[in-house]
C-alpha cells in the first residue's frame, strides 16, 4: 500500500511556522518603513537649513503634496562666522532623481500639534544635483511665523494685560456709540485718500525699510535721554495749555494773517538782498572793533552814563557859544585873517627844521625844564634887604694858560703836582637832535683828570631824560 503525499495544511506546526515568519517580515518592513523599504533603490540628499527646530527622524519630505521621501539624519552645523544652521539627510524616491539646483527646501508644519515635514519646491533649471549631494542654505526658505510660536507669545502677563486692556478699552468706549458710527462714517473718504499714500509708501523708491531701521537705530541712540524728553514733554504741555489760553484772537489772527505777509516776504526778500549783503559785509569789517569792545566797553558805558548829564547840559552851552561861533565866523571871513594864516605857514614851514632839531633838547634830555629850574636856583631865599643872586667866586686854576688871564693857548698843563689846569669845554653838546647821536652829553660827559677836552667827550653817554626833582 502506497503512503500519499501530506498536505501543508494539515501540519499545524507549519503553519504556525508560516504565520510567525510572516508577522516578523510585516513588523519588520514596517518599522524600517519611515526609513525606505530594503531592497528598495533611493536618492539620498544633504541640505542645509536655518533651523531644524520640533523636525525628528522620520519625518515625511514631500514634493507638491506627495511623499517622497523621509528625513534620516538631523546634524548641527557650526559656520566660519559663529552661527549654527542645521544639515539634514534626506533620502529620496528615485523618481525625483535628479533634483533641479534651483529647488528650494522649507520646514512646515503638518498640524497644530507641532508634527513638521520638509516640502521641496522643485526649480526649473536643468541641471540637477547628484547622490549624496548638498542643497546650500542659500536655498533654504525661511520658515514663516506658525500657529504654536504665535500661542506661545500668549503667556501669564501678557493675558493678564490683555484682559486689562479689553477692561479699560470696554468702559472707554461704554456710552459713546454715536460718536463711533460718526468716526466709521469719516472713516471711508479717510482710507480711500489713504489708498495712495500706501501706494507710495509702498513704493521701492521710497526706501521706507530703510528709514524704519534708521528710526530704531535713532532711538537706541535717544534712549538714555528719555527722561529728558519726558520733562521735555510736560514742558511742551504748560506751553501749549498757555498758548491755548491766547488761540483767540492771537494766533488765530497771526495764522490768518500769516499767508499775505509770507506772500509779501517772498516778494520783498530779492530786493533786500543787496542790503543783506552789504549788512553782511559790514558785520564782517565791524569784527576787530567789536573784539576791542569786550576791553573797552566799561569805559564807553562810563562814558555813556558821565555823558548822559553832560548832554542835557550843552543844550544852555551851545546858545551860551553861538557868539563865540559868530564872532569865528566874522573872523574866518576877513581876508586878513588869510592872509595871516598863509604868513603863520611860511613861518611854521621856516621854524620845522629848528624845531625839529630842539624838540629831542626837551622831549628826550629835558634841557628846558633843567635850564629853568636852575635860573630859579640862583635866587636866594628873600630876607629884609630883598633877594639877591647866589654866586661863589671861585679860583682859576694855576699854570701856564690858565683862565686867569691872557693865554696863547687854551689851558694844557698845570703845575707840577697839580692836574686842575686843563680846560674841558663842550660849547655844542649833543642832545639826541637829528644828526646827532642819541645821547644826552650835556651833564653827562666824564671828567677826564690830565687831558685837555674840547668839544664832544669820546664814546656815547646815556640818551635819558634829566630829572627835575631837587636832590633830598
Amino acid at each position: 500500500m502506497r503512503r500519499g503525499s501530506a498536505s501543508i495544511a494539515a501540519n499545524p506546526v507549519l503553519i504556525g511556522a508560516a504565520t510567525t515568519l510572516v508577522i516578523i517580515v510585516a513588523v519588520f518592513l514596517a518599522y524600517n518603513a519611515n526609513s525606505g523599504l530594503p531592497f528598495v533603490p533611493t536618492y539620498e540628499l544633504k541640505t542645509q537649513v536655518p533651523s531644524a527646530a520640533q523636525l525628528v527622524k522620520g519625518n515625511d519630505v514631500r514634493i507638491g503634496g506627495s511623499r517622497v521621501g523621509a528625513v534620516t539624519d538631523i546634524t548641527p552645523v557650526t559656520a566660519k562666522d559663529g552661527s549654527v544652521s542645521a544639515l539634514l539627510t534626506l533620502k529620496l524616491e528615485t523618481s525625483v532623481k535628479p533634483l533641479p539646483v534651483d529647488s528650494t527646501v522649507l520646514i512646515r508644519p503638518r498640524s497644530a500639534l507641532g508634527l513638521k515635514y520638509v516640502e521641496i519646491s522643485k526649480g526649473t533649471s536643468s541641471r540637477g544635483y547628484d547622490d549624496g549631494a548638498t542643497i546650500p542654505l542659500r536655498n533654504a526658505t525661511p520658515a514663516p511665523v506658525e500657529l504654536d510660536q504665535v500661542l506661545d507669545t500668549f503667556d501669564d502677563k501678557t493675558r493678564a494685560a490683555s484682559q486689562s486692556n479689553l477692561t479699560e478699552f470696554g468702559n472707554g468706549l461704554a456710552g459713546r456709540g454715536p460718536d463711533l458710527n460718526r468716526a466709521i462714517e469719516e472713516l471711508n473718504p479717510l482710507l480711500t485718500n489713504l489708498v495712495p499714500v500706501m501706494q507710495n509708501l509702498s513704493d521701492p523708491r521710497t526706501k521706507l525699510g530703510r528709514l524704519v531701521t534708521a528710526l530704531g537705530r535713532t532711538s537706541s541712540i535717544i534712549a538714555p535721554a528719555a527722561e529728558t524728553q519726558a520733562a521735555l514733554f510736560a514742558n511742551l504741555d504748560t506751553t501749549f495749555r498757555a498758548f491755548a489760553n491766547v488761540a483767540r484772537p492771537f494766533l488765530q489772527d497771526s495764522i490768518t494773517g500769516g499767508p499775505p505777509a509770507l506772500d509779501e516776504a517772498i516778494k520783498d526778500f530779492p530786493q533786500q538782498r543787496p542790503f543783506l549783503a552789504n549788512s553782511e559785509a559790514l558785520f564782517r569789517e565791524l569784527r576787530p572793533g567789536v573784539r576791542a569792545l569786550s576791553t573797552s566797553a566799561p569805559v564807553l558805558a562810563d562814558a555813556l552814563e558821565i555823558g548822559t548829564p553832560t548832554l542835557r547840559r550843552s543844550v544852555a552851552f551851545n546858545n551860551r557859544l553861538k557868539p563865540t561861533f559868530e564872532a569865528l565866523a566874522r573872523f574866518a571871513e576877513d581876508p586878513l585873517v588869510s592872509l595871516g594864516v598863509r604868513d603863520l605857514k611860511s613861518t611854521v614851514t621856516i621854524l620845522a627844521p629848528t624845531i625839529a632839531h630842539l624838540a629831542p633838547v626837551q622831549t628826550v634830555c629835558n634841557y628846558a625844564t633843567l635850564w629853568f629850574r636852575n635860573v630859579a636856583s640862583l635866587l636866594s631865599v628873600g630876607d629884609a634887604n630883598g633877594t639877591s643872586q647866589r654866586f661863589i667866586i671861585i679860583a682859576t686854576p694855576q699854570g701856564p694858560n690858565n683862565e686867569g688871564g691872557p693865554s696863547s693857548a687854551p689851558a694844557n698843563g698845570g703845575v707840577p703836582g697839580k692836574q686842575d689846569n686843563y680846560l674841558h669845554t663842550d660849547p655844542y653838546p649833543n642832545t639826541a637832535s637829528p644828526g646827532q647821536p642819541k645821547e644826552c652829553e650835556a651833564g653827562n660827559e666824564p671828567f677826564v683828570v690830565g687831558k685837555q677836552v674840547i668839544g664832544n667827550s669820546a664814546g656815547t653817554q646815556p640818551a635819558k631824560t634829566e630829572s627835575t626833582k631837587p636832590e633830598q
